[in-house]
């Protein structure tokens, strides 16, 4: 059994409807195996003792129509060993719940709000979880991805896992079935910082690229070459050499 000694904070952005997940943890691939986003349905953070089976049965639950507490509590109930788990879910509206069972280990605990679910176990103490709930509150105006690394950022800064620092994702869900934003860290000496680092690399090469990918609403997308050329996103015609009779 995988123990994921890890913080997090699961969310929505109010005004774009948006949906996401940033996690840090001192094991690699903690974005395997913790954070379960769904366009439109809602997002499940699952770890301590982890199971990742409550990502995929919460994000069922919720594409049913079940608000966030009710799904927590049928994955209690769905989980013999709920007493080592820890859960985050925020559901499409923002409603959020969160679950902490007692056999988690070491300083464990969760915070809930509006738009927003932030649960850690083997943290240094409370301060790391108040320190990211207040990060994420003070910066409505911030996309959802932004914010969320904010809020991870600051959770480190406030002492984070006590263990030290090895691995961190990013999972963010617009309107698609594929994500808007999906980055990971997996062995590094610092990987929330280095998880910006990569984050401001996708914003600037990446994301101009997303809104002319294919959606439901455009299945062929829009690729427009001179627009893209523009962007830098695809390199530009080269003009073929003058040639002599």
């Amino acid at each position: 059994m995988i123990q994921l000694r890890t913080f997090s904070i699961t969310a929505r952005c109010e005004r774009t409807g948006h949906l996401g997940i940033a996690v840090a943890t001192a094991i690699p691939c903690v974005g395997m195996l913790c954070p379960f986003v769904q366009a439109d349905v809602g997002a499940v953070a699952t770890q301590s003792f982890v199971n990742p089976y409550l990502g995929l049965w919460g994000l069922e639950l919720l594409a049913q129509g079940h608000r966030a507490d009710q799904v927590l509590e049928q994955l209690r109930q769905r989980d013999e060993g709920i007493a080592l788990r820890q859960i985050a879910i925020v559901d499409r509206h923002g409603r959020s719940a969160a679950f902490s069972g007692d056999g988690c280990d070491g300083w464990y605990g969760h915070l809930t709000g509006d738009q927003y679910a932030i649960a850690g176990n083997m943290l240094v103490g409370p301060e790391t979880l108040d320190a990211m709930q207040a990060s994420f509150v003070q910066h409505p105006g911030e996309s959802l991805a932004q914010r969320l690394l904010l809020a991870l950022r600051t959770g480190q800064l406030a002492g984070g896992d006590k263990r030290g620092k090895q691995s961190a994702a990013l999972k963010v869900f617009s309107t698609e079935q594929y994500p808007l934003v999906d980055i990971r860290v997996d062995d590094h000496h610092d990987p929330v910082n280095d998880l910006q680092r990569v984050y401001d690399v996708v914003k600037q090469q990446l994301l101009p690229f997303m809104d002319m990918l294919p959606t439901h609403a455009n299945p062929t997308g829009h690729l427009d070459l001179a627009e893209a050329r523009k962007r830098g996103l695809v390199q530009k015609e080269e003009t073929a050499p003058a040639t002599t009779s």
